[in-house]
């Protein structure tokens, strides 16, 4: 649900659900064929934008708000596939800000990087979440204590009904005093 709107109706169209939502996965997936400022542009021209200097500053913005644009800035025709695991997250990264989604859902977003790389995305979430709701998906629960400022726990494989929601709360609390024994039993380390 999004704004009171179930987002697998038949009726939504997936098509304004992603500009409305960005989409940052578990493993950097920029397109391999595409250049750096061609993977930031790419839902811009899907969405009508063509004025070469509108792109170009939209590109810009979002590779500086992506913490990327001082690393890349003389080498944006190069292929985006060739820069670092930690680059092309943050590449993927500026690609969905550049739409201005409402939302930015993050899968896993650090779990195929180096620890160097982790604190670079963490510290850009930290920055993000002024300007977009984001929503990360994590195991890591040092990450989710470390990034949010609100915490769900929802039920894991094998143990009743998978994914259903167990407990929300602000992150500290959650952490320190949470009210569902099973959520105490995780962050303990009992369970999981």
């Amino acid at each position: 649900m999004l704004d009171d709107e179930d987002l697998y109706d038949s009726s939504v169209d997936p098509v304004a659900v992603r500009r409305v939502v960005g989409m940052v996965f578990q493993r950097p997936n920029p397109f391999p064929t595409m250049s750096i400022y061609d993977n930031v542009a790419a839902g811009l021209k899907l969405n009508g934008v063509r004025r070469k200097s509108r792109l170009d500053e939209i590109v810009e913005e979002s590779l500086q708000g992506a913490n990327l644009w001082n690393e890349v800035k003389d080498r944006l025709g190069k292929p985006g596939a060739g820069l670092s695991g930690g680059q092309q997250q943050r590449l993927c990264i500026a690609r969905a800000i550049a739409v201005q989604p409402q939302v930015l859902l993050m899968d896993e977003p650090c779990s195929a990087l180096d620890p160097i790389s982790t604190l670079a995305i963490e510290d850009l979430i930290a920055k993000l979440k002024s300007q977009y709701t984001i929503v990360i998906v994590t195991h890591n629960m040092q990450q989710a204590a470390r990034v949010s400022d609100r915490t769900a726990f929802f039920n894991i494989a094998g143990t009743g009904q998978p994914g259903k929601l167990i407990e929300i709360d602000d992150t500290s609390k959650l952490f320190t005093n949470p009210e569902q024994k099973a959520t105490e039993d995780y962050i303990t380390g009992r369970f999981g």
